[in-house]
């Protein structure tokens, strides 16, 4: 559990990795996705001291996860895909499509 956290953050942290271990997720990786998770919250609502500009600017884990829900795994978004081919000066980046960015960027 993520130091400096309240019971409800506990709670979510506990209800999230039991969700991804009912899911087939090892042990470690469930802890890793419900810190993840509750420490982006964390900072979203300003319980933390620290928060990255992407935990407050980028849409909500919860919203995120509803969006993907029965979807299944489709990867990165096309805005975290473009923020990476900004970051990499990748030319001709605005009229790519998703799978362009996707084939560009090697994922």
């Amino acid at each position: 559990m993520p130091a400096g956290s309240n019971r409800k953050r506990e709670r979510q942290y506990e209800h999230i990795k039991e969700s991804v271990r009912e899911r087939g997720g090892g042990e470690r990786r469930a802890e890793e996705i419900a810190a993840r998770t509750v420490n982006k919250e964390r900072a979203r609502t300003g319980e933390a001291e620290q928060a990255s500009r992407t935990s407050v600017e980028d849409i909500s884990s919860s919203r995120r996860g509803g969006l993907r829900s029965h979807t299944g795994a489709r990867g990165p978004t096309k805005d975290q895909l473009y923020a990476e081919a900004r970051r990499r000066n990748l030319h001709g980046r605005s009229q790519m499509t998703k799978d362009q960015l996707l084939r560009e960027l090697g994922y």
